[in-house]
């Protein structure tokens, strides 16, 4: 469905947006913690945390060891005793050294116990690259974890989201993954789009789980994409405006669940689909929107293509990663194709 970023008096930037829904949460909640690698006394990385540790103390902002199983494997077990952690994986990319823990653990452990208890936690994760950290330190994911059920999969695109995003996995009774892009987040050494910093409401809010959000409503081409390239989209959306090309944007949002039901009220509207993502192209997002829409709108689809991450590790040259990962010349020409 349609939703319209509120407008505020104030801006923040993602990362300020995040940090006001988890504080909230503390202030409301005494089994609220944060736990991580350097995010209480630096902040954490991408000023996820920033400022934090000033209110709650290390009893509640806790620093933890370069031993990822072990504090992952501590947030299950304080989630299943009752406590809601948010727990930070610095990058996505070291999923691989905790995953036990992430997907047979977190995920199955309120289906393996018959529903005795649930697994209140939330993984907060950076992806993405555009700032050239190499093939370790750059990559989404987000195909990696939506594919493996009992996991919610949220990917905001702006500080409203972020905030209300984060209020709702906060406050969810399942794990769930935060994903947030290193590049929207605000940062002074990694500067942000215009896109991601936008007015936020100071008091609390929620968005629901499984809402996408129609960034620009457009009559000829429907281009569903999420986190940086909704911004990228919606930068070629505007280049192709000037050549008469009317694109609608979609800002997916979250991936489990997943709205497929914005996506096809759009292409029956458009009969014609370009999928956007940052993730590698096989076995990935793309073509699971795009499966979906064949399955379900084949009759209304004229014409369809689709962007991602070739399956090499992403360069750490700058040239080079600017050549793999989709750029808004890429997504407006991706279009131009569909249009014919």
């Amino acid at each position: 469905m349609a939703q319209k970023t509120q407008s505020a008096e104030r801006e923040l930037t993602m990362s300020r947006a995040m940090v006001e829904a988890i504080a909230t949460e503390m202030r409301e909640n005494e089994e609220v913690f944060v736990m991580g690698e350097d995010i209480a006394d630096y902040g954490g990385i991408f000023d996820s945390t920033q400022g934090l540790l000033d209110e709650f103390g290390h009893e509640r902002i806790m620093d933890v060891p370069i031993a990822e199983t072990g504090f992952i494997g501590a947030g299950v077990g304080a989630a299943q005793s009752g406590m809601r952690p948010i727990v930070e994986l610095m990058f996505a990319d070291f999923f691989g050294v905790c995953m036990d823990q992430i997907y047979n653990n977190m995920a199955k452990n309120t289906y393996m116990s018959g529903g005795a208890f649930s697994v209140p936690m939330v993984l907060m994760t950076a992806v993405g690259g555009t700032y050239n950290d190499a093939a370790q330190h750059s990559q989404t994911l987000y195909g990696t974890f939506a594919h493996l059920p009992g996991m919610k999969v949220v990917v905001p695109s702006t500080a409203y989201d972020a905030k209300g995003l984060m209020h709702n996995a906060i406050r969810d009774d399942d794990p769930v993954v935060f994903m947030f892009h290193k590049r929207l987040m605000g940062i002074g050494w990694m500067p942000a789009p215009d896109g991601p910093k936008t007015g936020v409401p100071e008091d609390p809010y929620t968005i629901p789980f499984g809402e996408a959000s129609v960034q620009r409503e457009g009559s000829d081409v429907t281009v569903v994409t999420l986190g940086l390239h909704v911004h990228r989209a919606l930068d070629a959306a505007e280049t192709l405006a000037d050549d008469g090309i009317d694109a609608e944007v979609i800002d997916l949002r979250t991936l489990k669940p997943l709205d497929t039901d914005t996506v096809l009220e759009s292409v029956r509207k458009t009969g014609r689909l370009v999928v956007v993502d940052e993730d590698y192209r096989s076995y990935g997002v793309t073509g699971e929107i795009v499966a979906t829409v064949a399955e379900d709108a084949l009759a209304d689809l004229e014409a369809v293509e689709r962007l991602a991450l070739p399956d090499v590790p992403i360069p750490y040259s700058r040239p080079l990663e600017d050549e793999v990962i989709p750029g808004v010349e890429d997504i407006a020409d991706a279009v131009r194709m569909v249009q014919g």
